[in-house]
C-alpha cells in the first residue's frame, strides 16, 4: 500500500495537467500497476494532492510506572549497570533475592511487572541513567624474549574452552598517567568456559609478586586450574612461571605477539571489572594496595555469583558483514553449577556461599571501599603535584644555565 500511494502521488500532478486522452492513458497505467478499479484510481489521484489533517494519536497509559522504574534502576545499579540483554534473564532470580533480604520494598504486582520487562524495554527505560565517562588507559606490557621457544603460541581457535580451568591472565597497571617508579598492578584471571574472574593487586610487576598472586587465586577458584594463557610480557614469560606450571601440571601457552585479541576474554574483564571499579588513578602505597585487594574480594562474589555474562556461540563472515550470535546471559556461578566437569563437592560449596550472599550489601561494601580508596589517593595529590612542579622548575633552571653556558 505504501508503494501504491507513492506511485499515485508521483503521477497525480501530471494527471491534473493532462487532457482527457492523457488522463485516460494515465488511469490505464495506474490500474495496470496497482490493480485498482478505474473509479478508485481516479479518486486516489484526486486525493493525492489534497492536504491531509494529521491528528496526533492519543498516547496509551504507561505500563511501567515510577515504582517499577525505580526498582529497575536499583537492580541495575546493584549488578554494576549491565546491558538489557544481560540484565533481563537474571531479574527473575535477582528480584526475589533482594526482596528476601529486605533491599527491595515492592509489592507482588510491581515485582511481576519488573520481572516481565524485555531487554529492549530495559535499555529504553535506563537510557537517561547511562551517562558515563569514557576513559582510556595505556599498556605497560614489555615483550619478554626469554623462553618463548619453550612456550607454544595459542590462538583463540585452538583453546579448549569446553572445560572449566583453562584461564587467561593479564596485568592492569595503576600508574595514573605517570609510569615513573613503582606502582600497583592488578592480576586478572578469567576462566574461558564459565567466565569466572578473580583479581589480585600486587605492588609492582616483579615475578615473585605475580606468582604469589596467581598461587592465591588458584586456591580460591571453584575448580582446579588446568591451563594458563598469557601475553608476551616479561612478567609472565619467565622461568619462575614456567616452573610453577610444570610443578602443577598446568598447560602454559602464550598469545601471538602484537595480537591483543588473542586474550579477548581477559582484556574485556580488564575494563568491565577493573577499570569501571577503581578507574585510572595512581596507586603506589601499601594502604591503597590493601584497599584494592579488599575490593577484589567483594567484587569477586558480586560478579561471579550475580552479574550475568554472555558467551559467543558463532561468528559468520559474509564479505564485510560479520554476524555474531550469543547465548542467553547467565552468571559464572550458574555456568559452573551446570557443568559436568565441576566436582560435586565444589558445587556444594558454591551453593552454600551463594545462599549467604546479599548482592545489594556487596555493592554497598564495594562503593564504600572505592570511596575510601579515592580519598586516600586524592589526599596525596597535593604534595605529589607540588614536588613535581618543583622538580620541573629545577630542571628548567638547569637547562637555562646549560644553554647560557
Amino acid at each position: 500500500m505504501v508503494e501504491r500511494k507513492a506511485v499515485t502521488k508521483t503521477i497525480a500532478t501530471r494527471y491534473t495537467r493532462a487532457d482527457k486522452a492523457g488522463k485516460a492513458r494515465i488511469l490505464d497505467e495506474l490500474c495496470a500497476t496497482t490493480g485498482w478499479h478505474r473509479d478508485h484510481a481516479r479518486k486516489a489521484l484526486r486525493v493525492a494532492l489534497r492536504p491531509q489533517v494529521v491528528r496526533p494519536r492519543t498516547p496509551r497509559s504507561p505500563k511501567y510506572g515510577p515504582n517499577v522504574i525505580a526498582a529497575l534502576i536499583f537492580c541495575w545499579a546493584v549488578l554494576g549497570m549491565p546491558a538489557g540483554k544481560r540484565l533481563a534473564p537474571v531479574l527473575g532470580e535477582l528480584v526475589p533475592r533482594l526482596r528476601r533480604f529486605g533491599e527491595l520494598d515492592i509489592d507482588d504486582a510491581t515485582a511481576a511487572l519488573l520481572v516481565s520487562m524485555s531487554a529492549a524495554t530495559i535499555d529504553r527505560r535506563l537510557a537517561p541513567e547511562r551517562k558515563k565517562l569514557e576513559l582510556r588507559g595505556r599498556s605497560h606490557t614489555k615483550p619478554g624474549s626469554l623462553l618463548k621457544s619453550q612456550i607454544p603460541i595459542r590462538t583463540w581457535a585452538q583453546w579448549d574452552d569446553a572445560v572449566p580451568g583453562f584461564v587467561e591472565i593479564d596485568l592492569v597497571g595503576h600508574e595514573g598517567g605517570n609510569a615513573v617508579g613503582d606502582h600497583a598492578y592488578t592480576l586478572t584471571v578469567t576462566d574461558i568456559a564459565t567466565g569466572w574472574t578473580e583479581n589480585r593487586s600486587v605492588r609492582n610487576k616483579a615475578r615473585r609478586w605475580v606468582i604469589a598472586a596467581l598461587d592465591e587465586i588458584a586456591q580460591v577458584m571453584p575448580f582446579p586450574v588446568l591451563g594458563i594463557d598469557s601475553d608476551n610480557g616479561s612478567e609472565f614469560i619467565n622461568y619462575h612461571l614456567l616452573t610453577w606450571c610444570q610443578q602443577r601440571k598446568v598447560t602454559f601457552t602464550r598469545s601471538r605477539p602484537g595480537t591483543s585479541n588473542d586474550g579477548a576474554h581477559v582484556e574485556q574483564k580488564n575494563w568491565a571489572i577493573v577499570r569501571t571499579i577503581v578507574g585510572y588513578h595512581r596507586y603506589d602505597t601499601e594502604a591503597e594496595l590493601l584497599l584494592l585487594n579488599r575490593i577484589w574480594v567483594l567484587q569477586s562474589r558480586l560478579a561471579n555469583f550475580f552479574c550475568p555474562q554472555q558467551q559467543l556461540i558463532s561468528k559468520v563472515r559474509d564479505g564485510a558483514k560479520v554476524t555474531k550470535r550469543y547465548d542467553t546471559a547467565t552468571t559464572p556461578h550458574r555456568r559452573a553449577e551446570r557443568h559436568a566437569c565441576v566436582g560435586v563437592e565444589d558445587k556444594a560449596i558454591l551453593v552454600d556461599n551463594y545462599d549467604r550472599l546479599n548482592p545489594a550489601a556487596l555493592q554497598r561494601g564495594i562503593q564504600a571501599l572505592t570511596t575510601e580508596l579515592l580519598a586516600v589517593t586524592m589526599s596525596k595529590k597535593g604534595p605529589a603535584r607540588k614536588a613535581l612542579v618543583t622538580r620541573a622548575s629545577s630542571d628548567e633552571s638547569t637547562n637555562r644555565v646549560c644553554r647560557a653556558s
